[in-house]
């Protein structure tokens, strides 16, 4: 079984037959890839030439930009505690608003001494979010 390949930039049919173009026949025993050692052998070339070529683009990060992200990742950290309690109400009047609204007329109505504890919450948290 012989492979026709172009020695030229025009193509080939699959029956070796030329479209335009020289065409020469290999047997498809030397350009089988991994049939033989020239195909371990470019397989092994290539990926060391990959490996090569990303290391060399590889860039390293400039010292001004370290130091923004190293800033940055400072103020960040004193803030969480900020940072958590305001996602952290946020998610409280996004979701509970609407049953704290519901139940607010039932505890308006109770004496103060008659409230719970979780019920004397739910009355401060809407005095102050509303």
């Amino acid at each position: 079984m012989y492979l026709a390949v172009v020695s030229s930039k025009f193509a080939v049919n699959s029956n070796g037959q030329e479209l335009h173009g020289r065409v020469t026949n290999i047997p498809a025993s030397i350009t089988k890839l991994g049939g033989g050692r020239a195909g371990r052998r470019g397989l092994l070339l290539s990926s060391t030439v990959t490996t090569i070529v990303a290391a060399a683009l590889a860039v390293e990060t400039p010292d001004s930009q370290t130091a923004l992200l190293e800033k940055y990742l400072k103020k960040s950290e004193e803030n969480k505690d900020k940072n958590d309690k305001e996602r952290l109400d946020n998610y409280y009047k996004r979701n509970y608003k609407d049953y704290f609204g519901f139940v607010e007329g039932t505890l308006r109505a109770k004496d103060e001494k008659q409230l719970s504890e979780s019920e004397r919450g739910i009355l401060e948290w809407l005095d102050k979010n509303k």
